[in-house]
This record gives C-alpha cells, structure tokens and sequence, in this order.
C-alpha cells in the first residue's frame, strides 16, 4: 500500500523511491505522478488514493534530489552534476515502464503538478508514443522575459561559485516574492494553499522547502523553455488536462496556464482542456476544491483514455 516505500533502480543509475497505490477492481489505467520542487511523493497520499478508488493504478516517485531517491550525483537539492533534465525525464520513462510491466495493457496518464508539470509534458514530449494522456496542473511554462533574466543571474552564479550550491537569488525571485505576494500571509509558504494545516504541515516537513541548487534551477528553466518549443512532436490527438488557479502567483494567477493552453492548441493539438479555478492557490490538491477538481481529472481520464485489454482486469493483478 501506499504508505511502504518500495524501490527501483533506474538505468539512469538513480535508485528511485516510490509510493504505489493498487487501484480498486476492474482497473482502468496506470497513473505515473511527477511531484513538484522542493516537496516529495508521500504528499500525494490522498490523491493517490482517491484515483485508485477510481480505478488507476498509482505510482508517485520522488525525483532526483528529492525525498528518498538516491542516486551518486544527486543529494537534496540537484538532479545530476550534469544532465539533470536529462536524466529526470529518463527517470519519469523508467517508471512508465516499470508500471506497464507490472499492469501490461492498461492505458498511462502522467500527471504533473507544478515543477513536476514542467517534467510530465517534457516526457511526453521525449516519449510521445509512451504516455495516452498527460495532466499538467500548476505549471509555469511562460517565464517570459523575468525568465529570461534569471537564466542570465543562474549562469553568472554558477561561474562565481558553481553550479552545485544553492542559489542566492532564485529564492527570492520566485519562493520568497510569491509569499509576500499574498495579502495579510501568515508564513512564508501562504501562497501554497489557503488551508493553514497544510502549509504548516510543509514548513515542519524536513524534505520539503529546500533550497534549489544552481544546476536544479537552470535544468527547470530549460524544461520550462524546451516544451513550447518542441510541442509540436506530440501525437496531434493527445488528451493534455490543464489545471491553475485564480490566486496562484507561481502561474501569474492562472495566466500562464491559460498561455499554454493557447500555444499546444496552436501548434494542432486537438485534446487540449484548460480549467482555471476560483480563489485557488498554487497546490491544487490541498485547496478547498481539492475533491472537485479530483473528480473531474478522474471523471476526464476515464473519458480520454482508450479501453484497456489488461490482465489485471482479468485476474486482479498488482504489483
């Protein structure tokens, strides 16, 4: 069950850790859940269960430089010394491939949030024969010119001091500025979720709000840059989810999802769904509308994914 961490070793040379949830008889699809920055996969508890109620099989990993994962050039913090998008998205395909083996005929959803969006829709793009559906849920794919500038300020700190300490700036620019950003804030971390439980709950949490390496940041802004440009590759019928919320600075407050909402349309995708929800911050799993917005990505999956010929719903198999 969920709460037993397991581990798989990835060709990336990464012993991943990760949580899996057995879906509720007959299945219906795999879910391959990408976490965001500075957090890790037991967060994904209650999501994992309440798809797995649904039906899915559910696999959430911590990446590189993240919860548990262990891997030689990657301590808290840092993908790789080198490479780093690279080998995440390598990572994202391992488990895929890991979950198929253990469900064979089932259809796979990837699913993003936040810094884990910005893999999903890369490793969809990388692998586009892989996923039947991706779900990318608070994701920033539009920097824009800010963008930009910080590329420039991680590439001088990285010729100053290197690139496998932590930032001095990136903090300030995005964690910090999007605390202050929220009217009246009672910590630091408001701008994740209205819910005070929860951002106590991550504050307390010793694997979750480190800081980002020099290298994690510049690896993100090339994922974050890449996308866009090369959405092009993706099968033109792809089932894309896209989620953000009204009061979500991450996002430009929706803003940014909407953006990319628009550009996969432009390049001839036709699968495309964009919500937006009301008064909600940048965790859209831990807001107010956490079991509505759940049911609809459930409700969307079970629509969008093709019809499985899986042994699992034949005999009840799980890993």
């Amino acid at each position: 069950m969920f709460e037993e961490t397991k581990w798989f070793a990835s060709p990336t040379g990464a012993n991943l850790a990760y949580h899996y949830q057995p879906a509720a008889a007959p299945a219906r699809g795999i879910i391959v859940v990408s976490h965001g920055l500075a957090e890790h996969s037991k967060r994904y508890r209650d999501f994992a269960e309440a798809m797995a109620a649904n039906g899915f099989q559910v696999y959430v990993h911590d990446h590189r430089g993240h919860g548990e994962t262990i891997a030689p050039d990657a301590p808290i913090g840092r993908f790789a010394r080198r490479d780093g998008a690279r080998y995440v998205l390598d990572d994202v395909k391992a488990m895929r491939d890991m979950a198929v083996a253990a469900h064979p005929g089932l259809p796979v959803l990837l699913f993003g949030h936040s810094m884990g969006g910005l893999i999903a829709l890369n490793a969809a793009i990388e692998y586009p024969r892989d996923f039947d559906a991706v779900a990318v849920w608070n994701s920033n794919f539009n920097p824009g010119l800010a963008g930009r500038a910080a590329q420039a300020i991680l590439l001088t700190e990285r010729a100053l001091k290197g690139s496998d300490v932590p930032s001095g700036l990136l903090p300030k620019l995005t964690f910090a500025a999007w605390g202050k950003s929220i009217p009246g804030h009672r910590t630091p971390f408001d701008w994740l979720s209205h819910d005070p439980e929860i951002v106590d709950t991550y504050i307390a949490d010793p694997l979750c709000g480190f800081d980002a390496s020099v290298s994690l940041w510049l690896d993100l802004f090339e994922l974050t840059f890449r996308a866009p440009k090369l959405a092009h590759r993706l099968p033109k019928d792809l089932p894309i989810h896209l989620v953000g919320g009204t009061e979500d600075p991450a996002t430009d407050y929706g803003r940014a999802v909407l953006w990319l909402s628009g550009r996969l349309r432009a390049t001839g995708l036709t699968g495309v769904t964009a919500r937006i929800w009301p008064a909600t911050r940048h965790e859209t799993l831990n807001t107010s509308v956490r079991q509505e917005a759940i049911a609809e990505l459930a409700a969307w999956a079970k629509d969008v994914l093709p019809a499985s010929a899986s042994a699992d719903e034949a005999f009840g198999m799980s890993s």
